[in-house]
């Protein structure tokens, strides 16, 4: 049974992530500052990380501040940026075979109050920090190809959208009046439970070096056609090519292609 660290594992996608995981036959360590069931631990130590790290052969790292403003911008920087570094320096000591980690639909551009270059938008999109929290996460992106060319291990960093939790789906049809209420992030989200399919298919795909994955719903999150929210809200910017009716604008061609991802769930599936 291969032991994976997972960090972050009290927040909201590291606990789905443990749940996935233990479910497809992973021995999980699941680390956290605080938490039921976790090994606490502050990664902003280096020594640490290393320790929690100890004895697995991969890691999924997802503990950072999560978004924008829920710390000064100064914390929220040195904080990801330390944290980041630390784990990726200690896989690299410990010689683990894989590092999967969150980085951010931010690094593309969010929030949108200047236009997209075009649409869907992919990972060619970058870097466009608006924030430090997104900055944070370009810089650990550059971090994650050094260090992945030094030690020879394959990093791949995933894009995240807006995590939706099941329950949160009833919030759903409160956007729909407003398009631009949603604007920020081309009216993107992702289920917590594709974010854990996505980190579990990370451990396993056939990638070299650092690479970057765009992570979403296949859909938006408005009943609206996804041309016609384009349009309203960014007039002028370019649909690269069909997407469907509803389809997403966040392109996840690159990780249906590279990581086999596919995208199970939706709001759909939860609102009449």
């Amino acid at each position: 049974m291969e032991r994976i660290c997972v960090t972050g594992a009290a927040g909201k996608a590291g606990r789905a992530v443990v749940a996935d995981l233990r479910e497809h036959g992973y021995d999980v360590v699941a680390t956290d500052l605080a938490g039921p069931g976790v090994l606490a631990a502050d990664l902003t130590d280096h020594g640490q990380a290393v320790e929690v790290l100890e004895g697995c052969s991969a890691v999924v790292h997802l503990a950072n501040i999560p978004a924008p403003g829920m710390a000064t911008p100064a914390v929220t920087f040195q904080r990801n940026v330390t944290m980041n570094a630390n784990v990726f320096l200690a896989a690299a000591t410990l010689k683990l075979r894989r590092v999967v980690w969150a980085s951010s639909e931010t690094t593309l551009g969010l929030p949108f109050d200047d236009a997209p270059r075009y649409a869907p938008v992919d990972e060619a999109h970058y870097p466009v920090p608006t924030s430090t929290y997104a900055l944070s996460k370009v810089v650990t992106e550059t971090t994650a190809e050094h260090v992945a060319a030094w030690s020879g291990i394959p990093f791949v960093a995933l894009r995240l959208s807006n995590i939706h939790l099941p329950e949160d789906y009833a919030n759903v049809p409160s956007y729909w009046a407003d398009a631009a209420s949603r604007r920020w992030n081309l009216w993107g989200y992702v289920d917590v439970r594709d974010v854990a399919q996505s980190c579990r298919l990370g451990l396993t795909a056939e990638v070299t070096g650092a690479e970057s994955f765009v992570i979403a719903a296949a859909d938006t999150i408005m009943n609206r056609p996804s041309a016609d929210l384009l349009r309203e809200e960014f007039p002028g910017v370019e649909l690269t090519h069909d997407v469907g009716e509803f389809g997403t604008l966040l392109s996840i061609d690159k990780a249906r292609k590279v990581l086999g991802y596919d995208p199970r769930h939706s709001w759909r599936d939860h609102v009449g």
